[in-house]
């Protein structure tokens, strides 16, 4: 089964990459590696998940909106590679940026929104290290900021 066949049977259709809100590139390549610059919860262009966790964004709210940053990201890998996702043989790292509240403390809880959707659509080769970060804010007021580092086989 392919990363688009897996996709599928996930309801995932990918997204037209969202253009750089700043002075970035999306996507940048340097040997096998691929790195992703920090992709937001959009759909169709907009940020669907805004606010802060422990604030208003529910912690249900928060791993969908960790799980759209990934679909982001792979729309990102799509649209940049010259063989799109059958190129990827592995996640090297993600990692996650949570608006919160200064006392919330399951940012991983959020983040597994991301990584379990990586593990889902990649298999064993979707495991991979990570950082996850509670800020005070994000761009555009999204809750939840997600960038990836992936291998080229």
């Amino acid at each position: 089964m392919t990363i688009l066949d897996r996709l599928a049977a996930l309801g995932i259709t990918l997204p037209a990459p969202m253009p750089p809100v700043a002075t970035y590139v999306p996507v940048t390549i340097a040997g096998h590696l691929v790195t992703v610059s920090g992709q937001l919860p959009a759909i169709d262009g907009k940020v669907a998940v805004t606010g802060k966790l422990g604030q208003g964004v529910s912690l249900d709210e928060g791993q969908h909106a960790a799980r759209l940053c990934l679909i982001n990201i792979l729309a990102q890998l799509q649209a940049a590679l010259p063989g799109g996702l059958a190129s990827v043989t592995k996640v090297v790292r993600l990692g996650g940026f949570i608006a919160a509240a200064p006392d919330f403390s399951q940012h991983a809880v959020v983040m597994n929104g991301a990584s379990d959707l990586a593990v889902a659509v990649f298999g064993e080769t979707g495991r991979h290290a990570r950082s996850t970060i509670g800020v005070a804010s994000l761009p555009l007021d999204a809750a939840v900021e997600v960038e990836g580092t992936f291998w080229l086989g």
